[in-house]
């Protein structure tokens, strides 16, 4: 006899959120794991599960500030477990017009009560209805439009600290548009593997499995995908023939011009996808030896090599800050792709922005100093140092760069420019240092 379980989505999205905000996993960690382990569930009951866990993660500054105007108890004060079950509630009213507003409060009181909080349904009940009442009569209120940074940091859910840090770097119109451009719902950014199937030919091959593709107008071999189902499932990605990467991480690659026959280190590589386009850019010429911490990490790298077929290339497990002496000046480029904060990618990372502190921030520019004082001697008379890192920080990028060419003279700026997100790509940092 075969026994069915019944799956109800919000309770997973309630997991999910408790993973996050309770117990410290990434975001984009704890939605695979969970949602591998049902991979069986229908596509449309899937993207419910990915939709409210993202947006509720990614509305939670706005979310709370509601909640903290319709509730006695404020939110820092509730279990978690209600204040998730609360938050997820919420984001369905605001955000989820497919989703009744009588069935947002109702399956939040039943969530309640299956977690073990009876006694706390009549709480949640009231807190979503008085709240609903308001959405539907359009009297939600939220902070004065005179008070701009306020304003701002709740109607994108960025906290107050960092809109102000990036109004000092760079101007309030800058950072609105920083701001604004995380909520947009951006495509799936992908290389094509040019060695395995053509630009051409892909698109083709995806469009006729009803994906949606778009060309990439900046970067020749890359594309834009939106309305697949799970992409681990994708007979195209599973045979290497495209590689999902931002393209402002290729745009960096490309900024270094490789060239036939060079040697290339990347010193802190995982999961690789710099590493794979440069070695793809070798056409099988030169030799790429990627670099990682951790064995978990380099084991990413060979599984991204193995998959996308890559032979003039090899991972190896190494701390960035020891120097190997075996590699001095033996490198025609170097791919610093250092650790940083993060804060280019909050949109698929949101979780990121409520963790990252002033102080972790300045420990990260310390750390990428402490790589840089030893990487660079693997770069050759004449070689390359590529310095890059996903955030929008200038002590952790410009201010770096300007440390470094100070201390180590041998080098001088090829190129350096600040990306900043938009609907097509997250925010990056690239400079390109040459070696006299």
């Amino acid at each position: 006899m075969t026994t069915t379980i019944k799956i109800n989505e919000r309770e997973l999205v309630l997991d999910i959120l408790l993973l996050v905000t309770r117990d410290g996993i990434h975001s984009h960690l704890a939605i695979n794991q969970v949602l591998e382990k049902h991979q069986y569930l229908e596509k449309n009951r899937r993207s419910f599960i990915s939709r409210l866990v993202h947006g509720t993660l990614e509305r939670m500054i706005e979310l709370d500030y509601i909640l903290n105007r319709y509730s006695n108890t404020p939110v820092n004060k509730m279990k978690p477990v209600i204040r998730n079950i609360l938050r997820s509630g919420v984001y369905q009213l605001l955000y989820m017009d497919s989703v009744p507003a009588s069935a947002a409060c109702n399956e939040a009181v039943r969530l309640a009560e299956r977690k073990g909080f009876r006694a706390l349904k009549g709480f949640v009940n009231g807190v979503l209805r008085s709240i609903a009442r308001d959405v539907e009569a359009g009297k939600l209120a939220y902070p004065d439009e005179s008070d701009e940074k306020l304003s701002l940091s709740v109607k994108s859910s960025v906290p107050l600290w960092l809109i102000e840090h990036w109004e000092n770097s760079y101007g309030m119109d800058q950072t609105r548009k920083i701001c604004e451009a995380f909520l947009i719902e951006a495509p799936t950014s992908i290389r094509v593997n040019t060695e395995k199937i053509s630009v051409e030919e892909l698109a083709d091959k995806l469009e006729k499995t009803g994906v949606t593709v778009v060309r990439n107008p900046e970067v020749k071999q890359a594309l834009f995908i939106s309305g697949y189902d799970y992409l681990g499932g994708m007979e195209s990605f599973l045979n290497g023939e495209f590689y999902v990467q931002d393209v402002s991480s290729m745009q960096a690659v490309l900024t270094a011009d490789v060239q036939k026959d060079w040697n290339v280190i990347d010193v802190c590589a995982a999961p690789g996808g710099k590493s794979i386009h440069v070695a793809q850019l070798l056409e099988g010429s030169g030799h790429v030896l990627s670099r990682d911490l951790t064995e978990y990490k380099v084991d990413l790298i060979w599984d991204n090599i193995e998959r996308n077929c890559v032979k003039n290339m090899e991972a190896q497990v190494w701390d960035a800050t020891q120097l190997d002496e075996s590699r001095i000046e033996t490198a025609d480029l170097v791919i610093a792709d250092l650790p940083c904060s993060g804060l280019g990618v909050l949109r698929a990372k949101p979780d990121i922005k409520y963790n990252m502190k002033p102080d972790q921030m300045m420990e990260l520019a310390m750390l990428q100093r402490k790589i840089l004082s030893v990487v660079w001697q693997y770069v050759k008379p004449g070689g390359k140092l590529l310095f890059s890192t996903c955030t929008i920080n200038r002590d952790e990028n410009e201010n770096n760069t300007e440390w470094f060419l100070k201390e180590y003279r041998q080098f001088e700026r090829v190129y350096e420019r600040q990306l900043f997100p938009n609907e097509y790509q997250d925010g990056f940092y690239i400079a390109l240092l040459k070696r006299k």
